[in-house]
């Protein structure tokens, strides 16, 4: 007999109350989404996420009070202070500015999402979150890169290269490229899922990171230590 997955438990934080009414309406209607509560600001976000046991949490950035980005980053330091899964945060905010995507990012969000635009990513976005993967919307993704690629230090850090295998970073070459998906990044370098997976996992132990968004931002910061093992075109 096949045991039912369990929903997924998603926070929503945002000081609109419309917002908040809009997206738990829809959410209510997607299969395998179970939204455990609202917060209007950052402390309430942190509070509730971590006594209702957010799975995802779909943080707004700009609250009264802690701000949703020092909310995220409260989170993950919880989470590494506690030794426990941090919930996955996908920033929904307004603001496509470069640097309040790149604050984000680096702060541990794992997407970042529109309101204008990316209504119809929300529900894939929290998938994606909750298996790990990363989702940023369109709108944003390529002058991101673009800073990324701007900022990174001209030589990377060879002491943290050297802690990563090989394999490791053929998995993180790929994150760079943009294949951000287990399925994906097996069928490019051709491993299976599970492989993949531990990879990851074992690289982000070695990094101390919280996630593959952080993998992928450290691998551009060090992209010449990936060499030739970059995923071609």
């Amino acid at each position: 007999m096949t045991v039912p997955t369990p929903p997924i438990r998603v926070l929503i934080a945002d000081d609109n109350r419309q917002v908040r009414r809009g997206l738990r309406l829809m959410l209510e209607h997607a299969d395998g989404i179970h939204v455990i509560g609202e917060a209007s600001n950052g402390a309430d976000a942190v509070a509730a996420a971590r006594a209702e046991r957010a799975q995802v949490v779909l943080m707004d950035l700009q609250m009264p009070g802690m701000t949703g980005l020092d909310a995220t980053r409260a989170l993950a330091r919880l989470a590494a202070e506690e030794s426990a899964s941090a919930p996955a945060v996908i920033v929904m905010t307004s603001y496509s500015v470069d640097q309040y995507v790149l604050d984000a990012l680096d702060a541990g969000a794992a997407g970042y999402l529109l309101k204008s635009s990316d209504s119809d990513l929300v529900v894939p976005a929290i998938r994606a979150a909750a298996r790990g993967d990363a989702l940023v919307s369109s709108r944003v993704t390529a002058p991101v890169l673009a800073e990324l690629k701007r900022r990174r230090s001209s030589a990377p850090d060879d002491g943290e290269t050297a802690r990563l295998a090989p394999a490791e970073l053929r998995i993180v070459s790929a994150l760079v490229a943009g294949i951000t998906r287990n399925e994906e990044i097996a069928a490019h370098l051709h491993l299976s899922v599970h492989t993949v997976r531990s990879q990851v996992k074992s690289a982000l132990r070695k990094l101390q990171l919280g996630d593959r968004t952080q993998l992928a931002l450290w691998g551009v910061r060090n992209a010449d230590a990936l060499g030739d093992d970059r995923p071609k075109g």
